[in-house]
């Protein structure tokens, strides 16, 4: 199918209010974005219709110290757009829940008003390709999910830019160099522009607990080989417990499931794609990743597989798993005051595979074989925005080193920015039991900066991460089909994406 732009975006427009509608299927709409050449990451397509593994604030964010000159600055910039009203629209990420509680703030300093239209994933990218079509100005700040940076890169601000040519609204000590390397250049930089800022940052990493640990004698896994030994020994002593080594997000036809499955292949040397573009996770490392996934589900609670990313963490915080590799997210909460294991859960580096990484010689489609699947976002100023000046002061504030540190107080999600690792507020809480706890950030940080990795980049991936690959593993799973025979899922998934890729005209 051909587009004029403007009929592709009335396309992708019609598209992502019909199933917002739910006229049409998950799988519909992914189809129909893929057509109109519309990125989608996975881990966003994930979310479609539910909910991040974020749980809630688990603190208080700790009480507004706006630094003196940052205060001043805000005032002074702000007296010339008092009464304004910005407007944000985006998904229920961790840090857009906690800012738009900090927004008062915001506004007290400046006497701009700001909203936070807080909406379904599809619906974000609705009214975004809306505003940009029309160029309306609708919405000053646009939330971009990591694989929309290329489609929106033409319809919005370099913020590196912005703040050169207007050193009157530039923010004192921003420091654009703070900002998470890896990050910048994962999810919001295009050709050589800043298309937004860095946003928010879901990564794997591993979770255990340490009494359990301790009281079998165990140490920390740092290999695939010791985890699964220690998950086979847990689950043998503790099982009549109601407790088991593992537990996975594994739901049949859901993205959490491909999660999983993604990092076991990675974590075994395998990958998705090979260099010729083909599907190559039948090959023997992908086999090997996949029947030891098998094995971790024998050792995992029995509704592992009708569990997204809900279901794990509910494992979790119940005190019903001891070792986990899945989403960091999960760590504050499960050690929140509510949870039944306050205090017992500990974070530790990705596992370490047996074979080595593939390279990005060897892969196809970008891919970046690494231990932390990870996904992304960022947040960018409107080229058409009507109050373009005022949303930049809120940028600025929003994405400063204060706020960024806050928000990660509050929620205890990954910081954007480097110097947020080593605040005083974030260091003073490294031993803090329960809520508000930031002893798992280190590790967090060390994941991002060295290990972190990445799904392929190709327009149709969001379908087939979504649709054919968690749809044929849930068949093997849950033995409906396939016998267990781990070899005979993935030729299978292979035949599918292989003619989805040609269809696409992809190789």
């Amino acid at each position: 199918m051909s587009f004029k732009n403007y009929d592709k975006q009335n396309f992708i427009i019609d598209t992502a209010n019909a199933y917002t509608r739910r006229k049409i299927s998950k799988r519909d709409f992914l189809s129909k974005m893929g057509i109109a050449g519309i990125g989608m990451s996975a881990f966003a397509t994930g979310v479609l219709g539910g909910a991040r593994p974020f749980r809630g604030n688990m603190a208080h964010a700790a009480e507004n110290n706006t630094p003196e000159d940052v205060a001043k600055f805000l005032k002074e910039a702000g007296k010339s757009f008092a009464g304004t009203t910005i407007r944000y629209t985006s998904e229920a990420t961790p840090p857009t829940v906690v800012l738009d509680t900090l927004k008062a703030e915001f506004t007290e300093l400046t006497g701009i008003n700001v909203e936070i239209e807080i909406v379904p994933l599809e619906q974000v990218l609705a009214k975004a390709t809306q505003d940009v079509q029309g160029q309306l100005g609708t919405y000053d700040i646009y939330y971009l999910d990591q694989a929309w940076t290329s489609t929106f890169s033409r319809d919005t601000i370099d913020p590196v830019q912005y703040y050169k040519d207007k050193p009157d609204l530039a923010m004192p000590g921003f420091d654009f160099d703070d900002f998470s390397k890896p990050l910048v250049e994962g999810i919001c930089e295009y050709d050589n522009k800043w298309v937004g800022l860095p946003f928010d940052i879901p990564i794997f990493t591993l979770m255990y607990r340490k009494d359990l640990l301790e009281k079998h004698g165990i140490a920390v896994p740092k290999t695939y080989d010791d985890f699964t030994a220690a998950v086979k020994m847990i689950t043998a002593a503790e099982k009549e417990n109601g407790i088991f080594g593992t537990g996975c997000q594994a739901k049949s036809g859901h993205y959490s499931l491909e999660c999983d499955w993604t990092q076991a292949v990675w974590g075994h040397g395998g990958s998705i794609f090979g260099a010729d573009k083909k599907f190559s996770g039948n090959d023997a490392q992908g086999i090997e990743g996949l029947q030891w996934y098998q094995e971790m589900l024998r050792n995992s609670p029995p509704n592992s597989v009708a569990s997204t990313w809900d279901g794990q963490w509910q494992m979790g915080a119940s005190g019903q798993i001891a070792l986990c590799q899945s989403w960091a997210e999960f760590f504050p909460g499960w050690n929140a005051d509510d949870s039944k294991v306050k205090g017992l859960w500990e974070m530790a580096h990705p596992l370490q595979g047996p074979h080595s990484l593939r390279g990005r010689g060897d892969v196809g489609f970008g891919e970046i074989p690494n231990w932390g699947h990870q996904g992304g976002s960022s947040i960018a100023l409107s080229k058409y925005s009507k109050n373009v000046d005022a949303a930049w002061l809120f940028l600025q504030w929003a994405c400063s080193k204060d706020i960024m540190t806050r928000c990660t107080l509050a929620g205890g999600f990954a910081p954007m920015r480097n110097s947020s690792y080593t605040d005083p507020r974030i260091v003073e809480r490294k031993n803090r039991v329960g809520g508000g706890t930031t002893r798992h950030l280190d590790t967090v940080r060390w994941t991002i900066d060295n290990v972190m990795a990445s799904e392929p980049d190709l327009p149709i991936w969001a379908g087939v991460a979504n649709n054919e690959i968690p749809t044929e593993l849930g068949k093997l799973v849950t033995g409906q089909d396939y016998n267990g025979d781990a070899k005979a899922c993935m030729d299978q998934i292979a035949k599918l994406v292989d003619a989805k890729v040609e269809e696409a005209e992809l190789i």
